[in-house]
């Protein structure tokens, strides 16, 4: 008996083993681990010496915690249909192994990314009707359908919030001319003390919250803290909030949601900037699609951001 009962344990370990074998590979384990920090931003005049990558990706609640946020450079909130938001995680040094969880792309991150020289996009999938825009424009497309090896499903989320992506596999862009990103400095004068500060979406909202002893801003999505899975807490040196005209129009990523808004990125307007327990009211200024976003005080002043992450959240005026 005890012989047969043996055997069928074995047999039953052997069978399990192959299952496992055949699942495909998850994301990290919730256990923070060593991860690549964000890649220095250029210094003051100098352009990024790396082409970017840039990773969509999802950030409602079934999509969190997300893998690989928090190795960042740039961190882009972008209004989608529904009054929800979008990420978009811009990388310039070595990314993490891996990145998600990737939804679909929007006409916005066209606009946002004509800075950024030939960067790499990583998303999957889009609206038919933008499709043709994305890949006429000047950026890498690297969606599951240029580059299938680079992506996998994690078995312990619901699609579509388990599609992550391996950036060792993915194409390389072409790095910028310019820097795109507006220059790092010592704290300017002007700003008022600011412990926390909120954006809200019609159906989404971001809480920053200042920590004297990090001397960064911890992100909240939806009055709950960020986490990475692979580096734990979200954290910001700088949040800019930059208020934009947008225009309806676009479907969102099945086609059947209509009024995904188009943020004009383009032009000037307002912001908010928050850096060293401080808030600066500034203007943004973008001349044209390749030129950086800048920001300068109500003197006219350039505003420096403090080393570190940055979170721009694209606001609807």
């Amino acid at each position: 008996m005890w012989v047969s009962v043996a055997g069928a344990v074995l047999v039953g370990l052997v069978v399990a083993g192959i299952l496992l074998s055949r699942m495909p590979p998850g994301p990290p384990s919730s256990a923070p681990r060593p991860v690549p920090s964000p890649g220095p931003a250029p210094s003051p005049g100098q352009a990024l010496s790396q082409p970017v990558l840039a990773v969509k990706i999802d950030n409602v609640e079934d999509a969190r915690p997300q893998t690989g946020l928090g190795s960042a450079n740039v961190v882009y909130v972008e209004p989608v249909e529904g009054g929800l938001t979008r990420l978009m995680a811009v990388y310039f040094g070595t990314p993490p192994p891996v990145i998600g969880p990737v939804r679909s792309a929007r006409t916005t991150d066209i606009g946002v990314l004509a800075q950024y020289g030939k960067p790499t996009l990583a998303y999957s999938g889009a609206a038919p009707e933008i499709l043709p825009t994305l890949r006429s424009a000047p950026v890498v497309n690297a969606s599951p359908a240029e580059v299938p090896d680079a992506y996998f499903r994690a078995g312990s989320r619901p699609a579509p919030h388990n599609m992550f992506v391996r950036p060792s596999l993915l194409p390389v862009g072409e790095a910028p001319a310019t820097n795109p990103v507006p220059e790092s400095g010592s704290t300017p004068a002007g700003g008022v003390p600011a412990t926390s500060f909120r954006v809200g979406y019609s159906a989404a909202s971001f809480g920053f919250t200042w920590s004297a002893n990090a001397h960064r801003w911890s992100v909240a999505m939806d009055g709950t803290p960020v986490t990475s899975t692979d580096s734990g807490p979200v954290t910001a040196a700088t949040v800019v909030e930059q208020r934009v005209d947008t225009r309806p129009g676009d479907p969102g990523e099945s086609g059947v949601v209509a009024g995904s808004p188009v943020a004009r990125t383009v032009g000037t307007g307002a912001a908010t900037v928050l850096r060293d327990g401080q808030s600066f009211a500034a203007t943004w200024t973008r001349p044209d699609p390749g030129s950086p976003m800048r920001l300068t005080t109500p003197a006219g002043n350039p505003l420096p951001l403090a080393p570190g992450p940055v979170w721009i959240l694209l606001t609807p005026r």
